[in-house]
């Protein structure tokens, strides 16, 4: 009995979770309530409280995971054997599939660090040592191979805001491709992913000397 019951509680934490997750990607932190995550999630609004104590905190969980996710992207597993552009391709390629099924993060993001300054400081708080850790490994990468004379000198700092901005761009621009153009769920897909290899053949131009 006492099993069955940590199951259903184990269920239920896991329902409100992905329900509030689905919400406050589609809507933004402001504009849901935890009595609307409840009612989603077919739970009441006590157990919402009971599991997270409040809104913020079930956010600040959510946000958490999203951020990590997003930063791991970059961490793929290098092979000994791999070339440079192979590397590079890897990293690209996982970042902009993540962002791919997870489309609504750019805008989660950027909405709460512009209406909700504070939220820079949660972002540090739950990244650590990841973001240094990021451009330490990516610097050493590029600094590798420069020496080699395999592609220009570029700081790690110019090289991280390319790569971002190439492969973010598609995803703010989806409700202008999607509603303004009428690009289908199909061609949206199709543009997309011919979008990612043309993303990796831009960066690996930029670097070449």
């Amino acid at each position: 009995m006492a099993n069955e019951e940590n199951i259903k509680d184990s269920t239920t934490e896991q329902k409100i979770l992905e329900t509030a997750e689905r919400l406050f990607l589609e809507k933004g932190f402001a504009l849901v309530s935890t009595v609307e995550i409840a009612r989603e999630a077919g739970c009441n609004q006590a157990l919402v409280h009971y599991y997270f104590r409040s809104k913020e905190l079930l956010f600040q969980r959510i946000f958490a995971e999203k951020l990590k996710s997003f930063a791991a992207s970059f961490f793929e597993i290098d092979k000994e054997e791999d070339t440079f552009e192979e590397k590079l391709r890897r990293k690209v390629e996982a970042h902009f599939e993540l962002l791919m099924n997870n489309p609504r993060i750019p805008f989660l993001i950027l909405n709460e660090v512009t209406t909700n300054p504070q939220r820079i400081a949660s972002m540090k708080e739950n990244l650590k040592d990841v973001p240094v850790t990021i451009f330490n490994s990516l610097q050493n990468m590029l600094e590798a191979e420069a020496k080699k004379g395999t592609i220009r000198k570029i700081s790690v700092f110019d090289f991280m805001i390319t790569v971002l901005s190439l492969n973010i761009a598609p995803f703010l621009l989806f409700p202008i491709l999607k509603n303004v153009i009428g690009l289908s769920d199909v061609g949206m897909t199709l543009f997309l992913q011919s979008r990612k290899e043309e993303n990796v053949r831009t960066l690996i131009a930029m670097l070449r000397p």
